[in-house]
């Protein structure tokens, strides 16, 4: 017989099977779901943690169930959470559900003039660090000429970090073990559901990216959740710097003025060794995942002059400004500027590309608001690499070819004898990347 108001650790668990056995509709959706797992990880009961939170054990029961309670007070979270021995991020989605932080309040994304400008000033002088500014929901509010030349879809119409990170195959070719860094970004959007359930914008862009089929896989077996990606540090191939492998650290901070917003700074360190069982800073490496990770494609050494090339290319980058209108941005080719409108079509809606010959680079303009254009100078080869359309209109092929003589030297000798190295090597990747793809498809093929 059990006494009144206890209940057994193996009642505590039949009560919320199923008929098959499997959890209930339900069960794990919402502050309840998240109650019961972190009460199960600690290996407790339902009756300590309803004596904790000073309600009966039926009551806490519906709460696992379902029930909307009233929100805790900050006691009653801190007492769950030393119950429970909560992380860093289980307590903050705690104390953000039931009470609210600053992180809570309405967006304030129009702020003023003066503070985007304050907040452009000091992305800017990151230089020459990769440096993003996003809103709530990950959408990317500003950014400097470093981002843009690293990772060029920034740049792009309604850009948003968790939509090209688990949906755009352009990540998958960057981030080492691609599965991994996901699973961090589900973490993320599982905290952000955690904490923000009404935001409208987070649950159309969470429906979003489940449509991806290893999305989906990975946030049905991904059941934790982490506040932010501060301190991580990872390796990625970066395409502007010539597929060189980089191992970078993620800094995440949050504006006093704009504390929704995340600005982040991506650090390039150099690594005394490339041992993999360590990272650049001297910890353990991908000790922020939660899972084993799969190995990482070894790094081949580097020569110095290699390495002092890529060095020049991620530091020689300009100050990104904002103008008035597009007429303005393109007049920042200089007098000898040559308008790229076919290759701007294909690049999105509201953005203007125009070649500086006389620089070798192209003006990227993107209208950010009504009547405030920004501005990325970016090397031709750049954004030749950001071509990723099928190009079957004359007039785009010709823009093309005019930003692929821009990347030559120019002197016709000088460019002769560049092609002369690069072309046989063009070929060669061309034919050997046909190759794997015919090899794949066949592997594909069901036998006869």
């Amino acid at each position: 017989m059990v006494a009144q108001g206890i209940v057994p650790f193996g009642d505590d668990h039949a009560e919320n099977k199923g008929a098959h056995g499997g959890e209930i509709a339900g069960q794990f959706m919402g502050f309840g779901g998240w109650l019961k797992r972190w009460r199960q990880a600690a290996g407790i009961t339902q009756a300590p943690v309803a004596r904790a939170l000073g309600m009966g054990v039926r009551t806490y029961r519906n709460v696992e169930k379902g029930a909307v309670p009233p929100r805790f007070t900050k006691p009653q979270c801190e007492a769950l959470a030393d119950l429970l021995g909560l992380d860093k991020s289980e307590r903050h989605a705690l104390l953000l559900y039931n009470i609210g932080t600053t992180l809570d309040g309405d967006p304030q994304i129009d702020a003023s003039p003066e503070l985007r400008r304050a907040l452009r000033l000091l992305i800017d002088r990151q230089m020459p660090s990769p440096t993003y500014l996003t809103d709530r929901n990950w959408n990317i509010l500003a950014f400097n000429a470093a981002m843009a030349e690293w990772w060029p879809w920034v740049m792009e119409p309604r850009a948003n970090l968790m939509r090209w990170a688990l949906t755009n195959p352009e990540a998958r070719t960057q981030y080492h073990d691609w599965d991994m860094h996901a699973a961090a970004y589900i973490r993320l959007l599982k905290f952000a559901q955690a904490t923000h359930k009404d935001n409208v914008e987070l649950v159309d862009l969470i429906a979003e990216v489940r449509q991806n089929p290893d999305v989906e896989r990975i946030w049905r077996n991904e059941a934790d959740l982490e506040a932010d990606r501060d301190g991580h540090v990872f390796r990625m191939i970066i395409p502007a710097l010539g597929w060189e492998t980089v191992e970078v650290v993620s800094h995440v901070l949050y504006p006093a003025s704009m504390p929704h917003c995340r600005f982040v700074v991506i650090t390039w360190v150099e690594a005394e060794s490339s041992d993999d069982e360590t990272d650049a800073l001297g910890g353990k490496r991908n000790a922020w995942a939660h899972a084993e990770p799969s190995a990482l494609t070894p790094q081949p050494p580097a020569q110095a002059e290699a390495d002092a090339a890529r060095r020049r290319a991620a530091r020689a980058l300009t100050a990104r400004l904002v103008v008035d209108s597009a007429d303005e941005a393109a007049a920042l080719a200089g007098p000898g500027g040559v308008p790229l409108p076919a290759l701007s079509a294909l690049a999105g809606p509201e953005c203007r590309l125009t070649l500086s010959p006389e620089n070798h680079s192209v003006v990227w303009a993107i209208q950010e608001v009504p009547g405030e254009w920004g501005i990325t100078q970016l090397g031709a080869g750049a954004v030749v690499d950001r071509i990723h359309s099928p190009i079957v209109d004359p007039q785009a092929r010709a823009e093309l070819k005019l930003l692929l003589r821009a990347s030559l030297p120019d002197s016709d000798q000088a460019a002769i004898s560049r092609l002369h190295g690069q072309l046989p090597q063009v070929d060669l990747r061309a034919a050997l990347l046909r190759e794997i793809f015919n090899d794949l498809q066949e592997g594909e093929r069901p036998p006869r």
